[in-house]
C-alpha cells in the first residue's frame, strides 16, 4: 500500500526562512543545484557540512523523517543502519529524505509549510515504471505501465508469468520507487546510490565522493551503471535555459555541459549545443528456483526541449529494399522521450534475442545499449567536427575573425582556438575512462573470467565491436587533440616571435631618432651657455661643424653593422653603374 504523507518537523534551533511566493517557489523547484546561484540564493555546496562534518549538520534535523516514518519504511531504515560502516550510502540516505538532491534543499527550505510538503511529496512518491515480460515461446514482450507506487508494489507481489523474464524500466528516480523495488527485490543499496548524482570529478571536501571499489569487490556484483553523453541542440539561449529548468525537476541530478566555447562561422548566433551528462544502471536477478529471472533498468529522464543533436541515430535496422516493404508495425520511434523510445526498441527485439535472455539475462538491456552506443558515435561526430573548425581556425584565421588588421588580432585568433581545444583535451580523457569502463562491464575478459562456463554474451556480444570502434574513436580524437595542440602552440610562439621583432623594429627607430637629436640637443645646450644672444651670430657656423660630426660618430658607435651596411650600399651602387653602362654600350 502506498505510504502515508509526510509531515515535516521544525525544530527549534532550525534557520528561519521567510516564506517565498508561488511564482518563487516554482522557480526554485526547477533549479539545478550549482555554484552560479551563489550570488542570488546564497547557495553553497557545502551547507550542510563537508564529508569531515559530524553526523548532525546544519538541516539534517529539518529533513529528517521521525522514527513512526521509518518504521514503514524499512529499506531506507536500513540503509540508514548501514551508514556508519559503508559512509558513502549517508548520501543516499539522505537523497531519500529530502527526496531530490540533498544540496537543493538550501533553496527550497524556505517555501511555505504546506508548499514545502507537497513538493516533497510529490518528488517522493514520482513513479513511471514499465514492465516488460520476454516470454520465450512469445514473439513480442508484454508491456505494462505504471504510474503509482501502491501499483508498483502490488505487482511485486505478482505470481510471475510462467517461463518470462522480467524487466522493471525506471525513469527518474524516488525514495518510494527506491523502497519498494529494494525491500521486494532485496537490492544493493549501492546500485541506487551510483544513479543519483551524474558528477565526473570530485573535490577534496565532497560527501557525495563516490570511491571505486576493488575488482575483488565489485566484479560479483549483479549490477552495472553505465555512464553517457547526449548531444542536444538549441536554437536560443531561452530554450537552452528552458532545458535546465527541465533538468532541475527531475529527481536525480542531471546537468547540461554547455559547449559555449566553440562557436564556428556556420552556427546560429544565439545557438547553443549542450552535452547531457546521463546514465543508465541495470540490475539482474538470475533465475531460482521458483523465481523468474528479474531485471532493473534505471534510465534518465528525458529533456524535451530543443533537439537531439542531427536529429539522433539512425534506426537499428536496414532501410529495405522496394520489394521487401515496410516491415509491419514499425514506426517512427518517439525521440522526445527516452524511455518512450527504449519501449519502441524492446518491442522490435527478434525472437532470437528474447530467447537468449533466458540463458543470459544481460541481453534485456540490448536495446538500452544500442541506444547508448549510438549516441557515443554522435558525440564523437561532434568533437570531429569541432576539431576540425579549430584547426582551420589555425590554417586561415581571417576566414573566420575577417580580414587582419593587426598581427596582435592575429596572436588572439590562436589564443581562442587554444581555448576551444584545452576544452576537449581536458573532456576527451573522462570520455575515454567512461567507454573503458562500459567495455569492461559489459565484455569482461574471458581469460579473467571467474566462470569460464559462463553462457555467452549472445547479442551482447554482437555489440563488442560496436563499442570497441567508439573507444577507438575517442583514441584518435584525443591524439589528434593533442597533434593540433603542438601545432597550435608552435605557431603560437613563431606568431610572437614575430610580434617581437615588429616591435624591436619600432624600438630601433626610436634608437636612430635618440642617436641623431641627443647630440644636437646636447651640442645645442652647450652653445646657449653664453648670455649674450647677440654673440651667437657670429659663431652660429660653428654649432654646425661641430654637431654634425658628433652625430655621425655617434651613430656609427652605436650602428655596429655600419661597415656592411656601407658594404652593402656600394655594392648595390656598383651594380646599379654596371648595368646603367651596360645599357648605354647595347644602345650604342
Amino acid at each position: 500500500m502506498p505510504f502515508r504523507s509526510l509531515t515535516e518537523k521544525r525544530t527549534s534551533d532550525s534557520i528561519d526562512t521567510p516564506p517565498l511566493a508561488q511564482g518563487e517557489a516554482n522557480d526554485l523547484d526547477d533549479l539545478i543545484p550549482d555554484r552560479k546561484l551563489e550570488k542570488k540564493y546564497n547557495y553553497d555546496d557545502y551547507c550542510n557540512g563537508d564529508i569531515y562534518d559530524g553526523p548532525k549538520p546544519t538541516y539534517t534535523k529539518e529533513w529528517e523523517l521521525d522514527e513512526s516514518s521509518l518504521n514503514e519504511r524499512p529499506y531506507l531504515k536500513h540503509i540508514k543502519s548501514l551508514s556508519k560502516a559503508w559512509p558513502h550510502l549517508h548520501y543516499l540516505a539522505e537523497w531519500m529524505e529530502v527526496s531530490t538532491s540533498p544540496t537543493k534543499w538550501q533553496l527550497i527550505r524556505g517555501l511555505a509549510h504546506q508548499d514545502l510538503k507537497k513538493l516533497r511529496d510529490s518528488r517522493a512518491s514520482r513513479t513511471k515504471v514499465a514492465v516488460v515480460d520476454f516470454v520465450s515461446v512469445q514473439k513480442t514482450p508484454d508491456v505494462k505501465h505504471i504510474i503509482d507506487p501502491g501499483r508498483l508494489a502490488e505487482c511485486l507481489n505478482e505470481t510471475a508469468t510462467p517461463n518470462a523474464t522480467r524487466l522493471y524500466i525506471v525513469e527518474d528516480l524516488s525514495r518510494d520507487v527506491i523502497e519498494h523495488l529494494g525491500s521486494k527485490l532485496d537490492i544493493d543499496p549501492q546500485f541506487f546510490r551510483e544513479h543519483i548524482n551524474d558528477y565526473t570529478w570530485f573535490n577534496v571536501r565532497d560527501p557525495w565522493v563516490e570511491l571505486p571499489d576493488l575488482n575483488i569487490v565489485s566484479r560479483t556484483r549483479p549490477y552495472f551503471r553505465l555512464t553517457y553523453m547526449q548531444p542536444r541542440y538549441f536554437k536560443s539561449q531561452a530554450s537552452f535555459q528552458e532545458a535546465q529548468k527541465q533538468a532541475g525537476r527531475f529527481n536525480v541530478l542531471r546537468r547540461l555541459d554547455e559547449d559555449n566555447e566553440h562557436s564556428s562561422l556556420f552556427d546560429d548566433s544565439d545557438a547553443v549545443v549542450a552535452l547531457v551528462r546521463s546514465k543508465a544502471s541495470l540490475w539482474i536477478r538470475s533465475a531460482r528456483e521458483n523465481q523468474q529471472a528479474v531485471g532493473v533498468l534505471l534510465i534518465d529522464p528525458s529533456i524535451t526541449e530543443g533537439f537531439p543533436l542531427w536529429k539522433g541515430y539512425r534506426p537499428f535496422k536496414n532501410s529495405p529494399c522496394p520489394s521487401e516493404g515496410l516491415p509491419e508495425g514499425f514506426k517512427e520511434p518517439n525521440r522526445a522521450s527516452l524511455y518512450e523510445e527504449l519501449l519502441f526498441w524492446i518491442r522490435q527485439t527478434s525472437q532470437e534475442d528474447i530467447d537468449s535472455i533466458e540463458k543470459n539475462p544481460k541481453a534485456m538491456a540490448f536495446r538500452i545499449l544500442e541506444i547508448i552506443c549510438a549516441e557515443w558515435l554522435t558525440l564523437s561526430r561532434y568533437i570531429t567536427a569541432r576539431l576540425g573548425q579549430i584547426e582551420w581556425e589555425i590554417e586561415k584565421p581571417e576566414v573566420f575573425q575577417g580580414k587582419r588588421v593587426d598581427i596582435q588580432r592575429e596572436s588572439m585568433n590562436f589564443k581562442s582556438s587554444l581555448t576551444k581545444l584545452h576544452t576537449w583535451r581536458r573532456r576527451l580523457p573522462v570520455y575515454r575512462s567512461m567507454v573503458a569502463d562500459m567495455r569492461t562491464k559489459l565484455f569482461p575478459d574471458p581469460l579473467n573470467s571467474t566462470n569460464p562456463s559462463d553462457p555467452p554474451n549472445d547479442c551482447i556480444a554482437a555489440l563488442r565491436e560496436d563499442f570497441t570502434i567508439v573507444a577507438r574513436h575517442i583514441d584518435d580524437l584525443l591524439s589528434r587533440t593533442e597533434r593540433i595542440a603542438a601545432v597550435a602552440t608552435a605557431v603560437t610562439a613563431i606568431e610572437e616571435s614575430r610580434r617581437a621583432l615588429e616591435q624591436n623594429k619600432t624600438l630601433g627607430r626610436l634608437t636612430y631618432l635618440a642617436v641623431i637629436f641627443a647630440p644636437l640637443s646636447f651640442v645645442s645646450s652647450f652653445f646657449s651657455m653664453s648670455a649674450n644672444l647677440a654673440d651667437l651670430t657670429q659663431t652660429i657656423w660653428v654649432y654646425f661643424c661641430v654637431a654634425i660630426p658628433i652625430s655621425a660618430l655617434v651613430y656609427l658607435l652605436v650602428d655596429k653593422n655600419w661597415t656592411n651596411n656601407l658594404q652593402g650600399a656600394y655594392d648595390t651602387a656598383g651594380k646599379a653603374k654596371k648595368k646603367t653602362g651596360g645599357f648605354l654600350s647595347h644602345k650604342q
